[in-house]
């Protein structure tokens, strides 16, 4: 059977027709694709940049709470306290202790929160270590309590214990600094914390707060 020559130009005109249309469909998916690759690009750019802009913004935020003043904050001479390693009591002229001669072992304060009162001599140790130390009584009320053992637990260099004969409901204390706060939601909470943890008042910075004395500790 001889073939229809003349149909023979119109099935390469098909042929190509299809091609060039496949080829414009590549081309236009290869745009999309680099528009759509551009755009994700562009956005985990632009939230990582958003990302380091709050960290950097949150960074100076702590930096600026650190150097303000905190209101009431009460100061002791840290050359004029001693740092003897002792093995008795010893009568801290204030409630609680800032500093002075302590055991050679201290109180565990990476984010601990002691159910018990904690001695004196072994927590003053970790105040030398740059610890903060919170305390409470009776008084405190319960919510700011809790609100306050959740800070401390997720803050390495801090550790919370209960001191029933110190004058304020809720202290704050380092070595040679003190404060006595109104309350969990009290800023100087924050700034007490972002300036003297492991802060320049540390005796000896660096040193650990971790392989000490455990106590009774909720976390």
């Amino acid at each position: 059977m001889t073939p229809n020559r003349s149909s023979s130009p119109d099935r390469r005109a098909r042929i190509e027709q299809m091609r060039r249309a496949e080829l414009a469909r590549e081309r236009r998916t290869r745009a999309l694709t680099l528009t759509l690759s551009a755009a994700v690009v562009a956005g985990l750019v632009g939230f990582g940049a958003y990302v380091l802009d709050e960290e950097s913004q949150e960074k100076q935020r702590q930096e600026a709470a650190a150097r303000a003043p905190i209101a009431d904050e009460k100061s002791w001479d840290a050359k004029k306290l001693g740092r003897d390693h002792v093995t008795q009591t010893v009568a801290y002229p204030m409630k609680p202790p800032v500093g002075g001669d302590h055991h050679q072992v201290w109180m565990d304060c990476d984010g601990a929160v002691y159910e018990e009162p904690v001695p004196e001599v072994n927590a003053v140790h970790s105040l030398e270590h740059g610890a903060v130390w919170v305390t409470y009584n009776d008084k405190a009320p319960e919510d700011a309590v809790e609100a306050l053992e959740k800070k401390v637990a997720r803050t390495p260099y801090t550790m919370m214990s209960p001191v029933e004969d110190q004058a304020g409901a809720i202290m704050l204390s380092a070595w040679g600094r003190q404060v006595t706060v109104d309350g969990a939601d009290d800023p100087r909470v924050n700034q007490f914390l972002a300036r003297y943890v492991q802060g320049p008042q540390t005796p000896e910075p660096g040193a650990a707060c971790t392989g000490g004395m455990n106590g009774t500790a909720k976390r």
